[in-house]
């Protein structure tokens, strides 16, 4: 059967292989390509007639069938063309770069009819359809979740291969290379296929993490959560920063166990039983037998319309994220994110997505493109620490780390966020709590803030829902939290705003230690844990300077300055709260030296301008006017 390739560099090197060891069934009569291709790439494969011209090709050589080995970007015109010119067409995969261009194609090839078959190997494998039948036997119970996870290198050179490498647009053509949707494209695919969720229709949303760590604009490292329309979730997560490669695979979670498909080697096993292998079909073999005798398609291009739906997710996501440079292992031929196959497991695992496991990198702040802050959601923490989100490391445009998270002077002082030493009678500042006429003592009286969801999310911050609570007790209040980082006259700014909902039905009423004895520990609400071991450390406000004079002032803004950077701090509701002598510190003080109570919401804003090295008084005012 005579074969045209169009593409016989890069990937399409691979089909030459292929059509090598196939020589039975096709004949290579025609290659495509814009650039001259070498004759020992052909060896082997006889004389086939070279062109830039496909459709023309294609009429000249009566080939049957066109193989598509070419950029992302080029999959619809090119399908469209060598359907139009009567050939059936063998595409790679991803099937194209947008969804509208996946109907063009699928339109196309109805219209002539003639077959498009789409080059997802691991879907011509026995593996899938048993575990399919395997899921249909009960044998690991009611499904309840679909993990994939992928882990593997990439050196530096694998994006700048090509132009469209590591691109999301390219001339303003949508590209969409990204780890997802390119070197991992396989597993998602395969995850739908197992779902039974192949075509479009099947997926309802879409939740993404999109990050690089590289140099690139598209992604490299991704998690998302597909909730289909009928089916439980499929959560994948990828990555192109490992140390060393890791097989991916696809795990069928149960209520009474799981299924783990090792797609690349075509392996399934069952809970700890044995590994049992299984044969594949290759494409182009099956879309020959499919034009022979009428059998039936592994991959046509219908089967591929749910990959498409997610594949139109991310392409329409926002940008994907920078990770910063001090989480990265630079020292070989690509980034390393250490400990990154562990996470990408951890996620298939638990069906959770970057954030949700607590890594800080997963919820960055950015300026001009720069990461100046990292967030923790959810911190590996004891009970006793009040376990919330935080921010940290902040940094300045420098570089220079502004906070500190779990000093051996305080472990629960969490870089920058929100902890409140009694509300409700709970502890959600950590450590001892201060009982009256006693002194300091280890209460069993701590709280949780938990992240229960971003509502708002992009490269400059997010706003989030959080609930307070004591573990095993309804929550206290519904906190709306609100973080963003924009460019200052000096620096960067951030703003931290937030509002507690009260769910009690009843006033509820926020304390510190003074208002139990301790006199000058008005402490707790908004909290910024500096560096200890800072050099130079000096507070001061527009009229006031050291910690005693301007602790528990009312001025509209207040600084902390070392020799390598500066924190101007500015609110309008509270006192200050400042600590400098036993460790670095500032917050504000709602309940200052009295109770705070408040029957329906209690809202703060505080903004923090964060710049590099030293400002004086006269810098720092006018640098407030501002704000």
């Amino acid at each position: 059967m005579r074969v045209v390739l169009a593409g016989a560099h890069g990937f399409g090197s691979h089909h030459l292989d292929r059509l090598r060891r196939l020589t039975h069934l096709v004949r290579l009569v025609g290659v495509c390509d814009v650039r001259p291709v070498e004759e020992e790439s052909l060896a082997g494969l006889g004389s086939p007639e070279i062109s830039a011209d496909l459709p023309a090709l294609i009429e000249r050589t009566g080939a049957r069938i066109a193989i598509l080995a070419t950029p992302i970007p080029t999959h619809a015109d090119l399908a469209v063309a060598a359907l139009k010119a009567g050939a059936h067409v063998l595409v790679e995969k991803p099937t194209a770069a947008t969804l509208a261009d996946f109907d063009r194609m699928e339109r196309a090839a109805a219209e002539a009819g003639l077959a498009c078959q789409v080059g997802f190997q691991s879907l011509g494998s026995a593996a899938v359809p048993a575990v399919r039948e395997l899921i249909a036997s009960g044998a690991i119970g009611r499904v309840t979740g679909i993990g994939v996870a992928g882990a593997w290198p990439r050196p530096a050179t694998y994006f700048t291969r090509s132009p469209w490498a590591g691109r999301r647009v390219l001339d303003g053509v949508d590209v969409v290379d990204g780890a997802l949707t390119n070197p991992f494209a396989h597993a998602l695919a395969t995850a739908l296929a197992v779902a039974g969720a192949e075509e479009r229709g099947a997926v309802a949303s879409v939740e993404t993490e999109l990050f690089h760590a590289n140099d690139i604009e598209s992604d490299d490292t991704s998690a998302i959560r597909v909730h289909l329309a009928d089916g439980p979730p499929i959560v994948a997560a990828v990555t192109l920063c490992a140390a060393a490669r890791d097989e991916p695979y696809v795990v069928v979670h149960g209520d009474r166990g799981r299924i783990r498909l090792t797609y690349t080697l075509d392996e399934v096993q069952v809970n700890d039983g044995p590994v049992r292998r299984y044969g594949r079909t290759d494409l182009l073999e099956n879309l020959v037998e499919h034009l022979r005798s009428d059998g039936g398609l592994l991959v046509p291009i219908h089967r591929t319309g749910a990959f498409m739906e997610v594949m139109e997710a991310i392409r329409v996501a926002p940008d994907p994220l920078p990770i910063a440079a001090d989480h990265q292992d630079r020292s070989g031929e690509g980034r390393v994110l250490p400990g990154i196959a562990r996470v990408v497991d951890t996620c298939a695992d638990r069906l959770t997505l970057f954030s949700e496991l607590g890594l800080s990198w997963a919820v960055p702040l950015t300026v001009a493109g720069t990461v100046v802050a990292d967030y923790t959601t959810a911190p590996d923490l004891p009970l006793t620490a009040a376990p919330r989100p935080f921010l940290h490391p902040v940094r300045t445009l420098g570089g220079v780390i502004v906070t500190e998270s779990r000093p051996d002077d305080h472990p629960h002082h969490l870089g920058a966020g929100v902890a409140v030493t009694d509300l409700g009678g709970r502890n959600f500042w950590g450590g001892r709590t201060y009982v009256r006429d006693q002194g300091p003592a280890w209460l069993d009286d701590h709280g949780v803030q938990r992240h229960v969801s971003f509502t708002a999310r992009d490269a400059s911050g997010f706003t989030e829902t959080l609930l307070w609570e004591r573990p095993g007790e309804e929550p206290l209040v519904r906190e709306e939290r609100t973080v963003r980082a924009a460019p200052a006259a000096r620096g960067w700014a951030l703003d931290f705003a937030f509002t507690l909902r009260n769910l009690t039905g009843g006033p509820l009423s926020v304390r510190s230690s003074a208002t139990k004895g301790r006199v000058g520990a008005g402490y707790g609400g908004f909290f910024w844990r500096a560096p200890a071991g800072s050099a130079g450390l000096r507070v001061f406000t527009a009229d006031a300077e050291g910690e005693e004079r301007v602790r528990g002032s009312r001025a509209p803004w207040l600084a902390l300055a070392a020799d390598d950077w500066t924190l101007l701090f500015a609110q309008d509701d509270d006192p200050w709260f400042v600590r400098v002598a036993e460790y670095p510190g500032v917050g504000t003080a709602p309940a200052w030296d009295t109770p705070l109570e408040f029957a329906e919401e209690l809202a703060r804003r505080v903004t923090v301008v964060v710049t590099d090295g030293r400002l004086s008084r006269q810098e720092a005012a006018a640098l407030a006017t501002g704000l």
